[in-house]
């Protein structure tokens, strides 16, 4: 055993003893430390300081209640988090994640992911991750209002422009950054840049909201093109129907792509003739409806129960779009037999560990998540420029940084993989050179 790995090893042994339950947090580590020992084989004064250990620690995890009032008069209390994970290039940068599955391990999972993300983009932002266990799924407005409010009350105490910046996430969404952002502003006065993937109308971004569907299509296709391919003529399936499935199935069939499926949380449809993008838009975002209106309006369409990922047709590109570890070691077996080719990752964490050995295995092209879908904080870092300059850029201005952004993570992690000699491994490469350029900055600012 190297002295690399055996310094890897030893870490995450702590690492592991140190919260045994946090399983998804653990599966983030262990995908990362996986690929990184080339880089301190190549700088042992990464181990000298002892990045590692410092990395997987949180600078500050703040956990708190939130009362609030639902519309019957009863009171209601939730859990809020607030995982501050590392500011070594940058204030913290991470959504806001409102879902009855948020405890301390997935936040920890998300805002460790964070870190690397946003160091590909190539921003001056650190990571970060936040949430609560409420659910806004049933709730009147007024109920999600007074829950933002109470939820703003205690977050405001451990945020600002330059210390953490908050975004949306599942359960986040426009309506509620607003209603954040207004108990902010009541009790700190006006500072837009204290929050993103707020409403055009209170200085948020054109083009935030495609951000990561469209970013995970502009990193899949340059992905695509480094092998000879692209999208042009291939069948694709999406997991998900909120904005990253929706946005990418779109982009997609710009691109000449055909997305035959897509899913929610019950099941899947399956159109051969091509997902009715306008259709499914007015499904999920205007009617807040289930898939299953979809089939009853789209006479091409058929609605099953479960995963899409037991999608049994041939098909070409995958794309994981709705949640952690939805695409387990079996599903990626079947992924393989489909015909699959690629698989690109719009969600936090889609495939399991043993899904990517499976990749892997079978010489799949593999988007990890931490490059495939920066589109969105990167576009969340070009909101906050756009609230510290004043000024409001075009949607066009907005989606060209975007796609010279992912562009420039593809390339970075292509050309860091041929600098390591593992050639084609974008996932080694995207980690690498995340990991490298946080540990520097961590190493240039001293024991902190």
């Amino acid at each position: 055993m190297t002295v690399a790995k055996d310094y890897i090893e030893k870490v995450y042994k702590k690492v592991e003893d140190r919260g045994p339950h946090q399983k998804e947090f653990l599966q983030a580590v262990r995908e990362l430390f996986d690929t990184i020992e080339p880089a301190l084989e190549k700088n042992p004064h990464y181990i000298k300081w002892n990045i590692l250990e410092r990395m997987v620690e949180p600078e500050r995890i703040v956990s708190f209640r939130v009362p609030w009032m639902d519309d019957k008069g009863d009171v209601q209390v939730n859990k809020g988090f607030r995982v501050q994970f590392n500011s070594a290039i940058g204030p913290y940068k991470g959504g806001l994640r409102f879902h009855p599955t948020v405890n301390e391990s997935i936040l920890k999972f998300l805002g460790f992911e964070q870190i690397f993300k946003n160091s590909l983009t190539g921003l001056p932002i650190g990571g970060g991750k936040g949430g609560s266990d409420f659910d806004p799924k049933g709730k009147t407005d007024a109920e999600v209002m007074r829950f933002c409010q109470s939820f703003m009350t205690e977050l405001q105490r451990h945020i600002g422009p330059t210390l953490d910046v908050p975004a949306g996430d599942i359960g986040v969404g426009g309506r509620e950054i607003g209603y954040m952002y207004g108990q902010y502003k009541r009790l700190n006065g006006a500072e837009t840049g204290v929050l993103t993937g707020k409403p055009v109308v209170m200085n948020g971004s054109l083009a935030r909201t495609e951000a990561t569907g469209y970013g995970l299509v502009y990193y899949t296709q340059e992905m695509l093109k480094a092998n000879g391919k692209s999208f042009a003529g291939q069948k694709v399936v999406v997991s998900g129907s909120g904005n990253v499935a929706i946005y990418a199935i779109q982009k997609v069939h710009e691109f000449g792509g055909t997305v035959v499926a897509c899913s929610d949380s019950n099941g899947y449809i399956y159109d051969e003739t091509g997902i009715d993008v306008a259709l499914l838009q007015d499904i999920k975002e205007v009617r807040r409806e289930r898939l299953t209106a979809y089939v009853a309006e789209k006479a091409t369409a058929v609605y099953k129960d479960g995963s899409v990922w037991d999608f049994d047709l041939n098909y070409d590109i995958a794309l994981p779009s709705a949640t952690q570890n939805e695409i387990d070691k079996e599903q990626a077996e079947r992924l393989v037999k489909a015909g699959v080719y690629c698989v690109s990752e719009g969600a936090n964490m889609p495939s399991t560990l043993e899904a990517v050995e499976i990749y892997a295995d079978n010489n799949i092209f593999y988007g990890p998540a931490k490059a495939a879908n920066a589109g969105g904080v990167a576009t969340s870092a070009l909101e906050m420029a756009q609230n510290s300059a004043h000024s409001h850029w075009t949607f066009e201005e907005v989606d060209g940084k975007l796609q010279a952004i992912m562009a420039n993570i593809f390339k970075t992690a292509e050309k860091t993989a041929d600098e390591y000699g593992i050639p084609g491994n974008y996932l080694a490469g995207a980690n690498i050179a995340a990991f490298v350029q946080v540990a520097d900055a961590m190493i240039y600012q001293g024991l902190v």
